[in-house]
């Protein structure tokens, strides 16, 4: 019997494993740097590879979210949501490249949504709070002392 059968694959399957692995690498360092858009380059390739894995999406959403391509960085997070629809950093991550396209309102409920998740987390509830409409000012004559010239 063929020795590769036997073991579940040959050595190409290894060599594409670790070279996603490496691309992530490679791509985490580049973020760490501050090299968001190469960070991108080298991140969607490892995607492509490896389609739906959360550990991919985030990087890659950071990336490019962080090099000002923020309908991308909507586009990874909503994938990433598919993958893990209860992760609150996913919603904040969502929400804040909704914000960015001044879809307010769409934004505010991903950011909801976080602080639902993770009621104590300070950084979801700033980010809501950035996003709550200001409080409507009372009609004339209603509230507060009244004028009388």
């Amino acid at each position: 019997m063929d020795e590769q059968r036997v073991h579940g694959g040959g050595p190409n399957e290894d060599d594409e494993r670790e070279s996603v692995y490496g691309l992530l690498q490679r791509g985490q360092a580049l973020i760490r740097r501050r090299h968001h858009a190469q960070a991108a380059v080298v991140l969607e390739r490892a995607a492509r590879a490896e389609p739906r894995k959360g550990s991919i999406l985030e990087p890659l959403g950071r990336a490019y979210h962080h090099s000002g391509q923020f309908e991308q960085a909507r586009a990874v997070f909503a994938e990433l949501l598919e993958v893990d629809p209860s992760a609150p950093w996913a919603h904040f991550a969502i929400s804040e490249s909704l914000r960015k396209l001044n879809r307010i309102d769409e934004a505010r409920t991903h950011a909801r949504l976080a602080v639902a998740l993770s009621p104590r987390s300070d950084l979801y509830r700033r980010a809501l709070a950035r996003l709550e409409p200001p409080p409507e000012e009372s009609p004339s004559g209603t509230e507060g002392p009244s004028r009388t010239d």
